[in-house]
């Protein structure tokens, strides 16, 4: 067994050691959704603190990006921390040694999706623009945003993924084979999710012969890959907690000495890995809306980003979505303020794709120091809501095509911030597993 892991670790993958909660715990109550969702909804968030109560939960070893701006925030991260440390000393967690978690999450739409709970090693890992290493960014990487995320992960003895990485196995060759044995596995757990999460459940994948498998497995895609531009795991949601652990790594590995270094567990990081061939997978896009900004202003700045514009009344999101999916030679995005809803339509863009030209408008929006404001949100009717409030401006931008995803991203490099999702909201990542970062 130990001759199969060390072939993945040559390629950036380890089977890392996972922490999950003992029989008895009540997991509908101990998952929750990751932390960077819902940011505009303190209501949600509230829900799932007075489900949850005192009970042990996720909730209370994450910071939820809704209370980012909270007055003393150094309290939180304090608590946090404290839990960790309460939960590991009170043996919370079974833990599963030098393994790999095959994953079924199903939300109520389609056939679910299969995930394998990985650890990447960091060492492959290169979040800026222009990276061509195995592990890298898809969009790009907002760097204001790493700092208060390390003063999270900083003393946290625990690491929770919300991390989903994708991997292009057209051929079906790394998770489905284990789809396919699935009454082989020992099953670790099986719950129901909060809040419309759906439902999930998780099998261990250990011993030698799988393991083995896997490795070769593994191996067939690399060699695959085009040696000067070998994208091999690409990030699919949670690139800024990826990012955070990363810069967390290179300020420790300074103070170790080289053969500490080989085997930290900081060196890793659990993820999700995701074939982009899954049918379950459906790609979003993800949405925004302006604050305390007028429709003049947002368009006066549109105009310096296009030669021309045409806005088109509409009176529903699902004529919105059929002309943005359509662009038809013309860059369509979809628009809603208090007025209702619209839809732009842009003749020599200054980006190639809606999200590029749109970003750059609200970037030099907030840039002009006017008190804007922007979030990025999943879901259009979330969009609507918010967009139809006086002094919103709601922006509704279509999917990204998953066909062409990683030769996008390995000829044009990483794609504008926040351009597409794996999923609606409820569809995100729940935190289940954890996994120890310190010794």
């Amino acid at each position: 067994m130990e001759k199969a892991i060390n072939r993945m670790k040559a390629l950036g993958i380890n089977t890392p050691n996972i922490l999950v909660p003992r029989p008895g715990t009540d997991l509908k109550k101990w998952a929750v959704v990751a932390c960077d969702q819902y940011t505009s909804e303190q209501e949600y968030w509230q829900r799932v603190e007075e489900y949850v109560g005192d009970a042990p939960s996720t909730l209370h070893l994450v910071y939820p990006e809704v209370y980012l701006e909270e007055k003393y925030p150094e309290k939180r991260i304090e608590n946090i921390n404290t839990t960790m440390k309460t939960y590991l000393h009170n043996q919370l967690f079974e833990e599963y040694f030098n393994s790999f978690f095959l994953l079924h999450r199903n939300t109520g739409q389609g056939p679910g999706r299969w995930g394998l709970i990985v650890a990447l090693d960091l060492e492959f890992y290169d979040y800026n623009p222009d990276s061509k290493t195995p592990i890298r960014a898809t969009e790009g990487t907002i760097l204001s945003r790493i700092p208060p995320r390390k003063l999270i992960r900083k003393e946290a003895q625990l690491e929770l993924p919300h991390i989903l990485v994708l991997i292009n196995d057209e051929e079906r060759s790394i998770i489905e084979p284990l789809v396919e044995k699935l009454d082989d596995f020992e099953q670790i757990y099986d719950t129901e999710l909060m809040e419309n999460g759906g439902h999930i459940r998780a099998f261990r994948i250990i011993g030698k012969t799988l393991l083995e498998e896997l490795a070769t497995a593994f191996e067939t895609l690399q060699k695959s890959l085009n040696p000067q531009n070998p994208l091999m795991f690409a990030m699919g949601d949670g690139n800024h907690s990826l990012a955070t652990a990363k810069s967390c790594w290179e300020d420790l590995k300074k103070t170790l000495p080289k053969e500490a270094q080989a085997n930290h567990p900081s060196r890793y990081a659990m993820v999700e890995l995701e074939n982009i061939f899954d049918p379950g997978l459906v790609f979003t896009p993800i949405h925004r809306v302006l604050f305390n900004c007028d429709r003049t202003t947002f368009l006066n700045e549109l105009a310096q980003h296009c030669n021309t514009y045409q806005i088109e009344e509409t009176d529903s999101i699902s004529s919105i979505i059929t002309a943005i999916e359509n662009q038809s030679g013309l860059q369509r995005f979809g628009y809603v303020d208090s007025d209702g809803l619209k839809i732009i339509s842009m003749t020599n863009p200054k980006s190639s794709i809606p999200a590029g030209t749109l970003q750059s408008v609200i970037d030099n929006l907030i840039d002009q120091k006017r008190g804007i404001q922007v979030d990025y949100i999943h879901g259009s009717s979330v969009t609507k809501a918010l967009g139809l409030k006086e002094g919103n401006i709601g922006l509704f931008l279509p999917a990204i095509d998953k066909k062409t995803f990683f030769s996008t991203i390995i000829t044009d490099g990483a794609l504008p911030r926040k351009t597409f999702s794996m999923g609606e909201a409820h569809e995100k990542r729940f935190y289940m597993e954890a996994r120890k970062i310190t010794y």
